[in-house]
């Protein structure tokens, strides 16, 4: 009898666990840049705590983003992104972060020198 509870209690404990977690979202948002380098730039600034997966895709200038809604909310994550120098859909970065980036990432100014945008 007292297998049987353990293992009675091991099962809703497991099926608990495997339960889907409704604090999990995604959004998707546009992200100004030009390049790989800008990439890597946004989705490392967009790593902040709370935030599970992150991917900018260049030429669509969309980013999506994996989160937990108990743990970061989506404008702080655009805050984040636009404190590393890039302009989100509802957040311009400050003339200070963007001055910070590279020749090739300064989407504001111009082309990418290897020609994309």
């Amino acid at each position: 009898m007292k297998s049987f509870i353990i293992i009675l209690i091991s099962l809703f404990s497991a099926l608990k666990l495997s339960a889907q977690d409704t604090s999990i979202a995604t959004v998707t948002f546009s992200v100004k840049g030009n390049c790989e380098e800008c990439k890597k730039r946004i989705e490392n600034a967009a790593d902040i705590k709370g935030v599970k997966y992150s991917n900018w895709d260049e030429k669509k200038q969309m980013i999506t983003i994996t989160y937990r809604q108990d743990k970061v909310s989506p404008n702080a994550i655009e805050n984040a992104i636009a404190a590393g120098g890039h302009d989100t859909e509802h957040i311009a970065a400050n003339s200070s972060a963007y001055g910070k980036l590279p020749s090739c990432c300064k989407y504001r100014d111009k082309k990418c020198e290897t020609g994309k945008q």
